[in-house]
């Protein structure tokens, strides 16, 4: 029997089946995309550089919902009838951005079925990894939590090789995604760099290593 082998999902095929309605924007540091509470119109598709999706309780407390990079879609909720934005998008790095309307997003996904499809997909993958940073949260120590962020910031997985993080990410940032105090993310991250699980050459890297953290009981 003929085993049929899964396409993975090839974006620029994609987005060059928007004809209509796509644009490209550059974000400098910290240039908000979208704010909570604004008109959700547009997917967008994130081409060079990392976004920070934030959200604020009615009380005004904060939190960091993910940092999304090279590769990654956002503001998707629109197309199932989200009216309103329930996340400030901003960048964290420069960024180059594709701007896609809703409309022209749903024909394609409409005209396209093995889009579609792939599309769909890829949602799918982010919403088990969005389960699993809950379960890390609810069960895991601060320091595995840290541990896992920074692997999946670093895009682990390439050769084994140290893979650069955001250049200028802040403990207070990595603090409020793990649900820590930033003295705690001070104290494992000084632990990491003498354990050689990461280093700072002008910006933060992290080695394969570190996975040790994680998998340790």
């Amino acid at each position: 029997m003929k085993v049929e082998r899964k396409l993975p999902f090839d974006a620029k095929s994609f987005l060059a089946k928007v004809e209509a309605g796509k644009t490209k924007s550059e974000l400098r540091n910290r240039q908000t995309v979208f704010s909570q509470g604004d008109p959700a119109d547009a997917v967008f598709y994130i081409q060079k550089g990392k976004i920070e999706l934030r959200v604020v309780s009615e009380h005004g407390k904060e939190a960091i919902l993910a940092i999304l990079g090279l590769g990654d879609f956002f503001g998707e909720g629109c197309l199932a009838g989200q009216p309103l934005r329930m996340s400030t998008a901003v960048a964290v790095t420069e960024c180059s951005l594709m701007r896609l309307e809703k409309s022209a997003m749903i024909e394609v996904l409409h005209d396209e079925p093995v889009f579609s499809a792939l599309f769909v997909s890829y949602l799918l993958t982010r919403n088990i990894r969005i389960e699993a940073d809950l379960v890390d949260q609810l069960f895991n120590s601060s320091e595995k939590r840290l541990a896992r962020l920074l692997l999946l910031l670093a895009n682990f997985g390439k050769d084994g090789k140290p893979e650069p993080v955001i250049p200028k990410v802040s403990q207070e940032t990595l603090a409020e995604m793990i649900g820590t105090t930033r003295s705690r993310v001070s104290f494992f991250m000084n632990k990491f760099r003498k354990l050689g699980f990461i280093q700072y050459n002008g910006g933060l890297s992290v080695h394969s290593s570190l996975l040790n953290v994680v998998l340790h009981d």
